[in-house]
């Protein structure tokens, strides 16, 4: 019998993580609230440890195998409904990121991209109940789980091949 492992809720791009262990020369230890909308979008915001205050019913997506204590990724809960079919891939690209992330500095923002879970890792993911703040307080932690980079955000997020153009006479 093959077991088949339980997908990542979050990964992040090689470019992003870069970022990530620069910020977190800067300021030690980070973590990430994907916003749920507002001022910000839907940006992953990072902040230094402990400086957003997780609610009882924000979700851990994971914890991202960066640095030396990784970096956990949080979302509210109502956010997570909507969101919990899909895998989300922090990844960066330029410009001004949130006012209050940590990036902002750098030129640089992290980026929100997603994909959708298969039927197969939605039935697996349905087996291990996702972790809530209140849950994460009384000390349960997230599963270890291989890796959390890509090289790319394609690499988790394929980019459908573009249709081919239709000739009109």
């Amino acid at each position: 019998m093959t077991t088949v492992d339980v997908p990542n809720r979050a990964l992040i791009t090689e470019a992003a993580a870069e970022l990530l262990r620069t910020l977190q020369g800067r300021h030690g230890a980070l973590m990430f609230h994907q916003s749920g909308g507002c001022c910000d979008g839907s940006s992953p915001m990072c902040y230094p440890a402990g400086e957003f205050l997780v609610g009882d019913r924000d979700v851990l997506l994971g914890v991202l195998d960066v640095g030396d204590d990784g970096v956990p990724v949080w979302i509210s809960g109502s956010q997570f409904e909507a969101w919990k079919h899909t895998q989300l891939v922090i990844d960066v690209v330029p410009g001004r990121g949130g006012g209050f992330s940590l990036e902002t500095p750098e030129g640089m923002r992290f980026l929100s991209r997603g994909r959708a879970f298969t039927e197969e890792e939605n039935r697996l993911l349905e087996a291990e109940p996702p972790i809530t703040g209140s849950r994460y307080e009384r000390g349960e932690r997230p599963r270890e789980g291989g890796t959390h980079v890509v090289a790319e955000a394609q690499d988790a997020c394929p980019i459908p091949a573009a249709r081919p153009a239709i000739a009109h006479s």
